[in-house]
């Protein structure tokens, strides 16, 4: 009996043991329950003046409450670079009717005198085409009509035929966007003031990473606060690293720099620069934008210099993409607000002042509403074709 006694007083003390040594190997909570901290996440402020920001991390809007649970939201991916100009091409025809239908009505009168080739090359002029272009095609279109006694249809189908090589079918318009070998492809993106420069960034970056490519933007605007954020949230938007000066009035030059070297510690495709909106008449600041460029050449090759220009400032645009092509070689331009004017004709204009080609046209407020400028469409638009 004093046996079994001892038995199970011993089984009570192993029993005793083992939960108390289960209780001390249990993992337990921080006091004030608080989790332990998570690992600071890899990669910090560059170097120098900049700071690389992953999309997520920008801080121009404010906080969004936390998603449900469940699968998070996919973004739609944007419709691909090609054939976008025929997609937006009712909008672009529903801004430049007027000036399309007048030439039409003009020409399809029974007797062309020359009263009426006046009024086909004042509708020109009025459409921004320029004196020496407007007097060219009037001349060359009264000739055809006259050797080959076109009427109707046929009239419009010389019109048409002259307009497309006036706007240029011929100009190579296809972006530079690849990268070289460990080197990214870099695009300079430069205006005046109100052009809508950085939105035209934004949108870029969009239609590149649609096309399966990689992209960082700079934010060399540093005079502007506001640039940087709207940048930063258009990065955000997208997915694509943004790099930007941590202090306002940094040296442009400095972010730029830093931008092209983190897009090639990255192995980033493209790396688009948006620069600070300046005034043509400011020569001091046009001069920067030369500098910009130099000191991005020390690393890389400057792919494209596109210049955008508003579509509704008509002739005074080209007072200001003159000045901006002495200060750096553009080798393109981006025409915005293109579907809010009925003054198209400034396609014509600036290609002829500058010897370089629109390549991107801004046709509306969204997001892919930036398109690859195409002759043909441009020219079927404003006739109704």
């Amino acid at each position: 009996m004093e046996l079994v006694i001892i038995i199970i007083v011993a089984l009570l003390v192993v029993v005793a043991i083992a939960a108390g040594g289960l209780y001390f190997l249990r993992p337990r909570r921080r006091a004030g329950g608080a989790a332990p901290p998570e690992p600071p996440s890899a990669g910090g402020p560059g170097a120098g003046t900049a700071t690389a920001e992953r999309a997520g991390t920008a801080t121009a809007e404010p906080s969004l409450p936390p998603l449900a649970p469940g699968p998070a939201p996919v973004a739609e991916a944007p419709p691909p670079l090609a054939g976008r100009m025929v997609r937006l091409r009712g909008r672009l025809a529903r801004s430049q009717s007027g000036f399309g239908s007048v030439l039409l009505g003009l020409l399809s009168r029974d007797g062309l005198d020359d009263q009426t080739w006046e009024e086909i090359e004042d509708t020109l002029l009025a459409a921004d085409i320029g004196v020496a272009p407007s007097h060219q095609l009037v001349e060359e279109l009264r000739t055809q009509v006259r050797v080959e006694g076109a009427r109707g249809d046929a009239v419009k189908g010389l019109l048409r035929a002259d307009l497309i090589e006036a706007v240029g079918a011929g100009q190579d318009r296809r972006l530079r966007i690849g990268p070289h070998g460990d080197r990214p492809a870099v695009i300079l993106i430069v205006g005046v003031n109100g052009t809508g420069k950085t939105s035209a960034c934004g949108k870029l970056a969009r239609a590149l990473i649609g096309e399966g490519q990689s992209v960082l933007l700079g934010a060399a605007d540093t005079f502007r606060a506001a640039a940087a954020d709207q940048l930063a949230t258009w990065g955000d938007r997208v997915g694509a690293q943004v790099v930007r000066s941590d202090r306002e009035g940094a040296d442009p030059a400095s972010v730029a720099f830093e931008a092209v070297r983190e897009g090639i510690s990255e192995r980033t495709d493209t790396v688009i620069v948006d620069t600070a909106g300046r005034l043509h008449t400011k020569a001091g600041l046009m001069d920067e934008l030369g500098k910009i460029k130099r000191v991005i050449e020390r690393q890389a090759t400057v792919d494209e210099v596109l210049l955008v220009l508003d579509a509704t400032t008509g002739q005074n645009g080209l007072r200001q993409a003159r000045v901006f092509a002495e200060a750096v070689d553009i080798t393109g331009i981006i025409l915005t607000k293109l579907d809010g004017t009925a003054k198209g004709g400034i396609v014509v204009a600036v290609q002829r002042e500058l010897g370089v080609p629109v390549k991107l046209v801004g046709l509306g407020e969204g997001p892919d509403d930036l398109a690859p400028f195409d002759p043909a469409t441009f020219v079927d638009a404003i006739l109704g074709g």
